[in-house]
Order: structure tokens, then sequence, then C-alpha cells
């Protein structure tokens, strides 16, 4: 920041004026004298994009110059930042961002896509023209948790990263819970009160948190962005019983995304990331999240354990966290977007899941009839798979199938693998059987 600029406004451009869009110009102009104390300087919108240019967004847009094509906006001589609210992992967005940067703008984004595929690239076109790339609102909404790794949690290796990252998933296990219903009757309930999109598969599917926790494995391990690595595995075949099986174990459903790094004896890094439905125990603290909320549990070497809890999505918290960025930068704050130059990220090959060790529940949907069980132990007795408990439940539905869920003793997620796939071809099973790791304290 040059001493003729260190009062001047920071001049934004903002590229897409829905729900948080309008977070955003509202935030500005309802915080002014707020933000422009703690910035050092007023934030100022100097021009808007967006699809509909007369559309009634309760706010007025009269003030702001107006560009059809919000590409463009990189290329004006009255914008210093610029806002991407469009979302999309290629097109207009991504071509906005190269543009911005290339111009030697400031960026600031809440698309977890783009940042996912092709935050690595943009990190160094970056660092290369020396402006900020921010992107707060990308992961966990409202929730600072890019800053408080990058920045608070500095001083510290993180070794392991678990997160409730997707609100619409959260909300439908919570819900669940509550009130004995089954999956595909709370994502009508979900859809209807705006938790759940018209089209939710990225949400139920694991695909939004699998976006989020490439970001935050990136910056908590300086490993080169690899969303391709990412193991996704979504809610939709989570069961009413699977619920209530859970609580009587004593643990909850979560959709959980989980990342750490492993070492082989000559010290080469290996990156776990998956996300995939849990059992978590009642006493962990993704236990008691509920509704629509994220948390992110980190584990720092000197820190120790961090949450970072609150609000993942919505106008206001996301809003919160874009103008958090544009502060960052009104002071001069810009620094590596990945808590390292983009050039001293590690390309780390994917860790070997199934070499992991831990307890699993199994649930399997089988035909009613004699020797099934049999056969089912029979396979986790030649994958050498230890049970721990075997709960053989009612009829699953008037088709005469029923419901076995097991837990397994401590062991390698691989034998409870080669166990599912030893019954892959049984006729007994009606549907492919459902697996969750079971967390620990």
């Amino acid at each position: 920041m040059t001493a003729e600029t260190a009062n001047a406004p920071l001049r934004i451009a903002l590229a897409g004026a829905g729900t948080v869009g309008v977070g955003v110009i509202r935030l500005l102009r309802d915080n002014a004298e707020l933000i422009s104390a703690r910035a050092g300087r007023p934030l100022q919108i100097t021009a808007v994009s967006a699809r509909d240019r007369n559309r009634d967004r309760g706010v007025d847009l009269s003030g702001f110059a107006w560009e059809d094509d919000m590409t463009a906006m990189a290329a004006r001589d009255d914008v210093d930042v610029v806002v991407e609210l469009v979302g999309g992992s290629d097109g207009p967005a991504l071509t906005l961002a190269r543009n911005a940067i290339a111009a030697g703008k400031g960026f600031v984004t809440a698309n977890k896509a783009m940042v996912a595929h092709h935050g690595l690239s943009l990190a160094q076109a970056a660092e290369a023209q020396q402006v900020a790339l921010k992107f707060e609102a990308a992961v966990a909404g409202g929730i600072p948790v890019i800053k408080g790794l990058r920045e608070g949690a500095a001083a510290n290796a993180i070794t392991s990263i678990l997160g409730i990252l997707n609100g619409t998933a959260n909300y439908i296990l919570s819900e669940m819970e509550t009130s004995g219903a089954g999956f595909a009757e709370t994502l009508k309930e979900a859809q209807s009160l705006g938790y759940a999109e018209a089209d939710p598969t990225f949400d139920i599917e694991g695909v939004d948190a699998a976006h989020k926790l490439a970001i935050l494995a990136a910056v908590s391990f300086g490993a080169s962005m690899d969303f391709d690595a990412v193991s996704c595995e979504g809610i939709s075949a989570i069961r009413a019983a699977d619920i209530a099986q859970a609580d009587a174990l004593g643990y909850v459903i979560r959709l959980i995304g989980m990342a750490d790094v492993e070492r082989d004896e000559a010290g080469v890094p290996a990156l776990l990331q998956q996300v995939k439905p849990c059992l978590v125990p009642k006493g962990h603290p993704l236990a008691h999240v509920t509704g629509p909320t994220n948390a992110i549990v980190a584990e720092g070497n000197f820190s120790g354990r961090l949450l970072f809890q609150g609000a993942g999505a919505g106008d206001g918290p996301t809003a919160s966290a874009v103008v958090a960025d544009l502060i960052d930068i009104a002071r001069g704050e810009t620094g590596a977007p990945f808590s390292v130059p983009a050039s001293d990220l590690v390309s780390m090959a994917p860790a070997e899941a199934g070499k992991r060790t831990g307890q699993v529940y199994l649930r399997f949907t089988v035909t009613d009839k004699p020797g099934v069980l049999a056969e089912i132990t029979a396979a986790m007795r030649d994958a050498n798979v230890s049970i721990e408990s075997l709960i053989q439940e009612g009829r699953a539905n008037d088709g005469g199938e029923v419901f076995v869920a097991m837990v397994t003793h401590d062991g390698p997620a691989g034998c409870v693998d080669h166990a599912v796939q030893l019954l892959s071809d049984s006729p007994s099973l009606t549907a492919p059987p459902l697996v969750m790791q079971i967390l620990s304290d």
C-alpha cells in the first residue's frame, strides 16, 4: 500500500447480487463507520454485475456502475478489488478471477468449487502479481476457520482436521434423530425450509464438503491442492433404523470431512482426505452440532484441540466473511493464500485408508431367509474381521427384507473392505452394505 492510497477508499467491484451479494452491500452500508475504523480506510463498492439489472433486491444499486459482463470489471480503472459471488468451478467466475489478478487487482471469493479445482494456479498468479487472493467465505460461511488456521494457529503443526462442513446434510441427519423420520421425508422438509436446493446432489452426496475439505487440507498441511484425491461418500443410504441403532450404541451419525498426513519410514508424506458418514461418540464436540451448522475440529501440536463452530451459510454469515477479507486487503494484509507460498506447497500421494485401524459399523439389507446371517459372519471371518456386537432388526419394508447391523472390534479398514467385497455378489443382499467409521473420542 502506497502513502497516496493509505487513506483512500478501497474500491470494490461486486460480481453477483444474489442473497450473499446483497448481504455484502447491506453490511458495508450498515456497519460503514465501524468497518472504516477497523480497516483504516473506507470500503466502497463502485461497480456491480448480476444477471438481471431490474430485479428488486431490496437494496438500492443505482449508486453503482453496472456491468452486464462481469468479466469486464477486471479492467475498470475505478476498482481495486473484485469480489466474486457467482459460483461455478469454471466459466465466467474463473475468467473473472484470472483477469482480475492479471490486472493487478485483489480477488475475494466465496466460490469453494473454483478454489478447490483452481486454487493452486490462482495462488501462483496472485503471488506473481503481488495481489491478494482470499476465500474465507468459501469454507464454513461466517466461521473464521481459514484465518484461524492460517494466522491464529500459524505457529502450530496441524496434525488433523475433522469437520461438519455441509449444513444441509447436518440438518437432515439431526432432524432424523429428533423426528424418527426417514431420509427422503426429511430431505423434502429441508427443501421446503430452504435448507436444501431443488437439486441437493452436491450437498447430500458430500461433494460440497469435499470442496471445503480440500481447501482446509491445503491451508492446514501445506499440501498442494488435489480435489480428485478426496474420497467422497454421501448420506442418501442412511435410514431411520441406522440413526436409532447409533443412538442405542451411544453415537450420533454425522457427515464428516477428515484429513491428516502420515509419513512412511523415509519421511515421505501421504495425505488422507475423505468425506463420509461416521458414528460420532456423544461426548465428542461434533456430536452436539445440529441443524444447518458447521464445525471444524483442528488438532495443533502446541495449541491442542481447536473448535470452530457457527453458521455455515446464509447472507449475513457469508457476507461477514467476505467483508473480513476486504478489511484485510484494505489494511494491506495479503500473505500466501494457503499459509505458505504456492511454490512451497507439497504434492502428497493419497494415503492408503485401508491400513487405518478402528471400529466400523456395518448395516446389511438382506432377504429374510435362513442362512443369511451365517453367510455374513463367514465373510467377516474369512476377511479377518472381528465382530464386537451384532443386531438383527425387524423387517426393513413390506418386501420381506430385514436389517442386519454389526459393530467390529478395532481392526484394519482394508479387512472390512475385503469382507464387503466377498459379499458383493451375494443374492442374499438386496442393497449395497452401509459402512461407517466410528470416531474415537
